[in-house]
């Protein structure tokens, strides 16, 4: 039989264990203002990106065609009409049931402000800083994304009016040197919208602090196909059930390597 000391080092391995798993649901999220919603400026915090104060975030800033900030928007949930400084463009839009496209454009799942970046013209990424991160440790990343068709009111069809282009797009994503990219996502009839899809990476920290970058990519060349993002979070992975398994038999060979021993002690 297990003696009293073994018993107990077992049952802490494994209140251990459950310690750990229960803390999955409370991870801290290392992302600053991964929702977008610490945004302010013109027009309650939306509009173009360089004329907002996007807590956390940094992107290009600046004026000119093709400087990239003119590329990027904080948009709001139910909000088409965006502010821009293309030249002759005093207002964009993304197509939606309200300006005569097939689709409303429902809220992220994580609700309120987002991102919308063209994957063509002048591409620059957003980034922020991440601290705290431990050397060897892994972390898991994830976002909602989508893409959309933006619409110039102003301007003729090559400009985005095209009722026969269909959207399509991702994100180019990296922390530190390592890069991912999710599925391209598209709508499913011209001007549609895709739908919100949540992309899930695992990253491995190589310092204490890294820079996660997001650039819009794979828009249809010519056209302003966007894409979206929403619900940034980096938070530090937790065992996967096979590791569980693993620790549970480590912390059962332990037990019996003690048994054994004190057999030979009392023999």
């Amino acid at each position: 039989m297990i003696n009293t000391k073994t018993a107990i080092a077992v049952a802490k391995a494994v209140a251990l264990m459950l310690v750990a798993s229960s803390a999955h649901a409370q991870l801290t999220n290392l992302v600053t203002n991964g929702s977008f919603e610490q945004t302010t400026g013109p027009n309650n915090g939306t509009g173009q990106f360089y004329s907002l104060n996007i807590t956390g975030w940094h992107g290009s800033y600046g004026s000119g065609i093709n400087s990239g900030a003119n590329y990027m928007s904080v948009a709001a949930n139910n909000q088409v009409v965006l502010s821009y400084s293309w030249p002759g463009v005093h207002t964009l839009q993304l197509w939606t049931t309200q300006n005569g496209g097939p689709n409303v454009i429902p809220s992220s799942p994580d609700g309120g402000k987002f991102v919308v970046a063209d994957g063509d013209w002048g591409l620059v990424p957003i980034t922020q800083t991440i601290n705290g991160l431990t050397p060897g440790a892994k972390y898991n990343l994830t976002f909602d994304y989508a893409a959309a068709l933006m619409r110039f009111p102003c301007c003729s069809p090559e400009y985005g009016n095209n009722v026969n282009v269909t959207p399509s797009g991702s994100w180019k994503v990296s922390l530190g040197n390592q890069q991912f990219e999710p599925t391209s996502l598209s709508g499913v009839v011209a001007r549609g919208f895709s739908g919100w899809s949540q992309a899930s990476f695992t990253y491995t920290a190589t310092a204490s602090s890294e820079v996660l970058s997001f650039l819009a990519d794979g828009t249809p060349l010519g056209v302003p196909s966007a894409v979206l993002l929403d619900g940034v979070s980096l938070v530090a992975a937790v065992p996967e059930p096979e590791e569980w398994a693993m620790m549970l038999v480590g912390a059962g060979l332990v037990s019996f390597q003690v048994r054994r021993k004190q057999a030979k002690i009392a023999a």
